[in-house]
């Protein structure tokens, strides 16, 4: 006789993440402590019932994001009104920034909670934190790649940005345990370790006395399976020029390095509280690219800063046109309270902010074009990332998912599993995509035939 399955009384919970990689990785591993506590947990699902928790992890960075959380947090809350949902809880970054005027202004939320508050939340929900967890995920990205936060928080004075407000002082993880998690994460699949922080270059201050980036990529590109390590988000002043010096001895860490940069101008560097001024950052770039010949260099930068004038924006302009960065992203200034910049008057507007970045997003697409038509004829190490229309989708060492470019290859002649690296051979380009054939590596000569040549 077969005995009666129990179904579970506990409620199903649909965490929805906005913002950011490193929400990212705060939902995966709020999820991962869910499921040890045997809750039936999903992510962004369409799907909703009268019982489910709806956790709403928000951003509160820009204005554009902190409206998109809003408008994310209206929408579950009414359908809690209506009976569809049973509650809605809001953690993240808006909530740590905003909580009393959100409690004040959205009444039935349940709960709301900021970016530190994982033990309370778990208790909230009716699941206890568990340590023997530490490092497990329930990963909301391919299995084959993952966000790896190495540090919480930022100690930098950028007058324009608020992270430290919502996140606080820099807290370094410890080494030991990034270990741990890379050998975790590896031992399920993932090959491509991308590497995040607010601030990369300021990690191990806080726990060792010295930057130490260096020592931690040695450790984590030594855990076997972890085929690429990726940099993102390095600050300029103060770089620790010793991470080049691994990134030449080391095959899996990617010669890639996002760097946000912002401006160049030194009038705006000054204002921006940057640390670093105009030659000295052209200095940077300079020695960056003659330690590691073939890296590929992204920046962000911001337009319409208080005070940025005509000139300050035709020097950024000009300096994006010479520098030639290989990836490049560009947004518009926002205006955000607290912050150092508040005090300062918003007076570029808001159609000329808009107008600035699109111009040097034009300037960017041109370099992207010419330097991605430098590349047909050459073969390319890819990661396949999916399968979409008749394409597989991957990617070069160069370029980090959602924000870089993408190798395509026509699925209706060719096949590769997703998560695999083949070779690919570049035949054609656009300004953003490459697209390129499977190829198989050249095989070494064998010995017979090699006499054979010399005889």
């Amino acid at each position: 006789m077969k005995s009666k399955q129990i179904k579970s009384t506990k409620p199903r919970i649909n965490v929805i993440t906005l913002g950011c990689s490193k929400n990212i990785y705060d939902s995966e591993i709020l999820m991962g402590q869910l499921k040890g506590n045997a809750f039936d947990v999903v992510h962004e699902s369409e799907k909703v019932g009268r019982n489910d928790i709806v956790v709403i992890n928000t951003c509160g960075f820009i204005d554009n994001a902190k409206q998109e959380s809003i408008d994310t947090i209206l929408q579950y809350s009414k359908l809690k009104e209506q009976g569809k949902v049973g509650k809605v809880i809001v953690t993240g970054c808006l909530s740590e920034r905003y909580k009393p005027e959100l409690e004040a202004e959205i009444t039935n939320v349940d709960a709301f909670f900021g970016t530190n508050n994982l033990h309370e939340l778990l208790q909230n929900i009716g699941a206890d934190y568990k340590h023997e967890l530490l490092g497990e995920r329930l990963l909301t990205t391919p299995s084959h790649f993952a966000y790896f936060k190495i540090a919480e928080g930022c100690n930098r004075p950028c007058s324009f940005c608020a992270i430290p407000l919502m996140r606080g002082k820099h807290v370094s993880t410890p080494i030991d345990e990034l270990v741990l998690q890379a050998k975790k994460l590896a031992a399920s699949g993932t090959k491509e370790l991308i590497m995040i922080a607010q601030d990369l270059t300021y990690y191990g201050l806080d726990l060792y006395g010295k930057r130490n980036l260096d020592e931690l990529l040695r450790r984590i590109s030594d855990v076997e399976g972890i085929e690429w390590i990726r940099l993102q988000y390095a600050y300029p002043s103060g770089f620790p020029m010793e991470v080049l010096d691994v990134m030449n001895e080391r095959s899996n860490i990617c010669k890639y390095l996002d760097m946000p940069l912002q401006h160049i101008s030194d009038n705006m560097l000054r204002s921006m509280r940057r640390g670093i001024t105009k030659q000295k950052t052209i200095d940077l770039v300079n020695q960056i690219r003659d330690k590691v010949p073939e890296i590929a260099l992204r920046t962000t930068l911001i337009t319409g800063y208080p005070g940025e004038t005509q000139q300050d924006f035709e020097e950024m302009q000009q300096w994006v046109m010479d520098t030639k960065f290989d990836r490049l992203g560009c947004f518009t200034y926002s205006h955000e309270e607290k912050t150092h910049a508040y005090d300062l008057v918003d007076d570029v507007l808001e159609a000329v902010k808009q107008e600035r970045s699109e111009a040097i997003m034009e300037v960017q697409q041109l370099i992207s074009h010419e330097k991605n038509y430098q590349k047909i004829g050459e073969t390319f190490k890819v990661l396949i990332d999916k399968i979409e229309g008749d394409f597989l989708v991957g990617r070069t060492e160069f370029d980090s998912p959602e924000v870089d470019n993408e190798v395509l290859v026509d699925a209706r002649e060719q096949y590769a599993v997703p998560g695999s690296f083949v070779n690919v051979k570049i035949d054609a380009a656009e300004d953003f995509d490459l697209y390129g054939k499977i190829v198989q590596p050249k095989q070494t000569a064998s010995l017979a035939e090699a006499l054979a040549v010399h005889s």
